[in-house]
This record gives structure tokens, C-alpha cells and sequence, in this order.
């Protein structure tokens, strides 16, 4: 695949079968399109995958899907049926990587699971998302990413003291799970491209640990230290001053000042030189024992004044600061345009905009060819041109229900 600079992506020339649904698998299959790779995604007939209807819908097809089906080119079978899975089989045997996020099981009882690849493709990448991993006690338990989120710790930690742990208002297990499976299809791709045998491996990635690595000091802090980190509402434990800021026009800022230099440089910025030359307040376990006054302090501050008032005050001083930003602010920044995130794409004759997917490649960057398609968009392209197939066969499947 090019770009439309007419420059080779970096993952031109790998096919990827996706059989995964909703987000965790097919997010892992939108970055490796977008950097190039030939993503065939295999959906069910009729609808097709679940989140074509997912929140916000126009002309049938949810805008969503736009974004997270972007490059790829879509067939329809039936793995339910026989002929649906020796399909799937035969294309899978086409590929570099499979991309599968079903129940831990589910591609072993169709006969499809890594075993009958080692033997028959060992050069496969065979990817697997699911809740709790591929194997331990709990592989069979449903993983949806709210409760892996609640399982890895990460909920606990996420909220105000005293209360119900709060979830942020996105998919952060599924997505974190696509980052980690992604990274590690790169890492198996290279391993397979460096060594004589040539052969692939299974990447198993488990939402719940996806979002245990981001957990940081937790577990040495409870095993060196005895300590359980406790939520911390919309600071960070250890770390003063870093919190968010009502300002007197209403809106919100963050500020950062945990920095020695930088917090005197703060405390000078809005007049409190006294708390700039406190040695109670020179380094920052100094500052934890004093969290309180300090966010007191800096709240009496920002309440005073309009939030582009802060902002700019900062700025001048170089204190790290900035808004809490919607879409809408997004949309209008720009930064946002100069670094190209927002992508504009004609769906049914209209403009729509969908974020561009980082990281920034100076030589083979990536981007988007083409929206997400409509149903089966590439049944004939993939399943004439790639597996063979004559157009009375297609039909005659089509009348089965297998596309």
C-alpha cells in the first residue's frame, strides 16, 4: 500500500486476516492498515460486525466504523457454517498475521487454532485478545474491558476517596489491549523475518494485563513498602502540585508545577514569594506534607482570574499548564491541524473528519486510503481474485447464507 504521496508504507506487503469484532481486534487491525498492511476483515453476514451500529448512526452505519474500518477491505462468512470456516481457513493460509478476539476455545472447536497453523502455516502470526488470556482459571470468564479494567487494578486507583471508582467515559481495556497486540504482532513479525526457520508464534494478549503494565510503582510499592496506592480524585499520589484548577470564568486548567524549580517559579508567578523561599516547600516529599495548602492556594489563584489569564501567566513563566479540552476545542486548535490529527474522508458524497493515528513516521508515514467500507464491500476482490473463486460459486454461497 501507498500513501498518497505515492510513498511504500512500512507495512506494505503483510496480509492480515482479522476475524476479530467490536474493538480490542479491530482497532489492532486499523493502526496495521494504516501504516500499510493488507487488512481483510471477515464479518458475518447481514450486519456484520456489531459496532457498524454503535453509537452515533447516520444513513444506517455508525460514524464510528468509519474511523475504526479505515483501509481495511471487508468480506462476509458465516463461521457458524462448515463452508464458512474452510473459507476462513483458506484465506488465513494466504496470511502473515490473524488477528482473533473470540472466548479463549471458540477457534480450536472450528479447527482453527494455533496447533493446525504451526503445522500447516508455521509462518503465521497468530494474534489473540480475550479477557484473561489464553489460559489460567479464569481464560472461560467473559472479558469485557469494564470489569478486565476493575480486575487489573487500574479502577481502584481511579477515582475520589470514598467514593465509587470512577470510569473514564472510553474504551481503555480494549484499546490498550489493541496498542499491546499490535506491538507485540511487530515484535513476532520481526523475530519470524530475522531468523532462518522463518516461523511465526502466538501473541496472547489479556485486556487485564494490557492494563496492569500501566500500573507503574503499585506492586513494588506494596511489596517493598506495605503500601496499597489509594485513589487520589484529580491529583496523583506523590507527586505536588499536579492537579486541576477551577477558573473564574468556569473552565478548567491543569497545572504542573511539581518540578523544585518549576513550583518556585510558580508561587512566584502569582504572588506568593513566601511560599517560592518556604524550605518546607523546596522538594517535593516537602510539598506532599503541605498538599493541601498549596492546591488551596493555587485555587484562590486561578478562581480569581479567566482561564486564558492563567494560561497565559504560566506561559510567561514556563510553568507546564494547559486547558481541559472537548472535541469541539480540539477541532479549533491549531496544533491539532498543524500535526494533521483530524483526516478528512468522503463517505456517501459528504466530508467527515476522523482522527489520524500516531505514531509520525518522517519516511513512511501513515495514513487513511479510504473509510470504512460497507458490508462485504470485497467479497468478489478477495474471494475471486484472491482464493479462486468462480461468480456462480459466490452466488450459490450467497443463497446458503455463507456470505
Amino acid at each position: 500500500m501507498m500513501d498518497k504521496a505515492g510513498t511504500e508504507k512500512p507495512l506494505t506487503g503483510i496480509r492480515v486476516i482479522e476475524v476479530g469484532q467490536l474493538l480490542a481486534g479491530p482497532f489492532t487491525g486499523t493502526m496495521l492498515a494504516y501504516y500499510g498492511a493488507e487488512v481483510i476483515k471477515v464479518e458475518p453476514p447481514g450486519a456484520g460486525d456489531p459496532i457498524r451500529q454503535w453509537r452515533e448512526v447516520k444513513n444506517g452505519t455508525s460514524l464510528w466504523w468509519r474511523s475504526l474500518g479505515r483501509n481495511k477491505k471487508c468480506i462476509t462468512l458465516d463461521l457458524k457454517t462448515d463452508k464458512g470456516r474452510e473459507i476462513l481457513k483458506d484465506l488465513i493460509m494466504t496470511g502473515d498475521v490473524l488477528i482473533e478476539n473470540f472466548r479463549p476455545g471458540v477457534m480450536e472447536k472450528w479447527g482453527l487454532g494455533p496447533d493446525f497453523f504451526e503445522s500447516n502455516h508455521p509462518s503465521l502470526v497468530y494474534a489473540r485478545i480475550s479477557g484473561y488470556g489464553q489460559d489460567g482459571p479464569l481464560a472461560q470468564k467473559p472479558g469485557f474491558a469494564s470489569v478486565c479494567e476493575g480486575f487489573s487494578g487500574f479502577r481502584y486507583v481511579n477515582g475520589f476517596p470514598d467514593q465509587a471508582p470512577v470510569r473514564p467515559n472510553l474504551s481503555m481495556g480494549d484499546s490498550l489491549a489493541s496498542l499491546h497486540a499490535a506491538f507485540g504482532i511487530l515484535m513476532a513479525l520481526h523475530h519470524r523475518n530475522k531468523t532462518s526457520s522463518g516461523t511465526g508464534q502466538v501473541v496472547d494478549v489479556a485486556l487485564y494485563e494490557s492494563m496492569f503494565n500501566m500500573m507503574e510503582a503499585v506492586v513494588p510499592e506494596y511489596s517493598g513498602a506495605g503500601v496499597v496506592r489509594q485513589p487520589s480524585g484529580t491529583t496523583v499520589t506523590g507527586i505536588v502540585p499536579t492537579n486541576t484548577y477551577r477558573c473564574g470564568d468556569g473552565k478548567y486548567v491543569v497545572i504542573g508545577g511539581n518540578g523544585d524549580s518549576i513550583f518556585k517559579r510558580l508561587m512566584e508567578a502569582i504572588g506568593r514569594v513566601d511560599l517560592a523561599n518556604d524550605e518546607r516547600l523546596s522538594t517535593n516529599q516537602g510539598r506532599v506534607d503541605n498538599e493541601p495548602e498549596i492546591d488551596q492556594v493555587l485555587s484562590d489563584w486561578t478562581g480569581s482570574l479567566s482561564s486564558a489569564e492563567v494560561l497565559a501567566c504560566l506561559e510567561e513563566v514556563r510553568v507546564p499548564s494547559g486547558p481541559i479540552y472537548n472535541v469541539e476545542d480540539m477541532f479549533n486548535d491549531p496544533q491539532y491541524k498543524a500535526r494533521g490529527m483530524l483526516e478528512t474522508v468522503e463517505v456517501e458524497g459528504e466530508s467527515l473528519t476522523i482522527p489520524a493515528i500516531a505514531p509520525k513516521l518522517s519516511v513512511t508515514p501513515g495514513s487513511t486510503e479510504w473509510p470504512g467500507p460497507a458490508v462485504g464491500s470485497h467479497n468478489k476482490e478477495i474471494l475471486m481474485d484472491m482464493l479462486g473463486m468462480e461468480e456462480a460459486e459466490l452466488e450459490s454461497l450467497k443463497e446458503q447464507g455463507v456470505l
